[in-house]
């Protein structure tokens, strides 16, 4: 088995192959999602925002959250994917990963993913194919990763 991981991810839902030799096909080992990703915002919040006075005067408005909490939950998702991806590192069933998600959840990846799984890092595709077939996900691979 090769220890090459392709990983497909969006904000949701991640699917993670390997290849079975170097030109071969792509074979599904594992399916990660995330449903708290696909909530409306609104749904992830447990209240009402506060009240708040402004500093001079009579005017009285609701307060923003800091976070937006999509982005939060994208980011829960991100890191429990890059721990998963450490795991086989250590484990030596990874030497090389191939990231393949949509820009903004590509950049979450990067900044989650361990310093030893980066180094490993062979491409990056910047698109969403999560819910392609292996033979579309394969196409866009570049010849030496699959």
């Amino acid at each position: 088995m090769s220890k090459c991981w392709v990983v497909v991810a969006e904000s949701s839902h991640a699917r993670i192959f390997n290849c079975a030799k170097p030109g071969g096909a792509l074979r599904e080992i594992e399916g990660l999602v995330h449903p708290e990703s696909r909530l409306h915002a609104q749904s992830l919040h447990s209240d009402a925002p506060g009240r708040t006075f402004d500093s001079f005067g009579q005017g009285r408005h609701a307060m923003v959250p800091d976070t937006d909490p999509k982005r939060h939950e994208a980011k829960v998702f991100a890191r429990d994917i890059a721990k998963r991806l450490e795991s086989a590192r250590v484990g030596k069933k990874l030497e090389a990963l191939v990231l393949v998600a949509p820009p903004v959840f590509l950049g979450l990846l990067r900044e989650h993913i361990s310093k030893p799984c980066r180094q490993r890092l062979v491409q990056t595709i910047s698109k969403n194919l999560v819910h392609e077939n292996k033979k579309a996900i394969a196409e866009h691979l570049a010849p030496n990763t699959t």
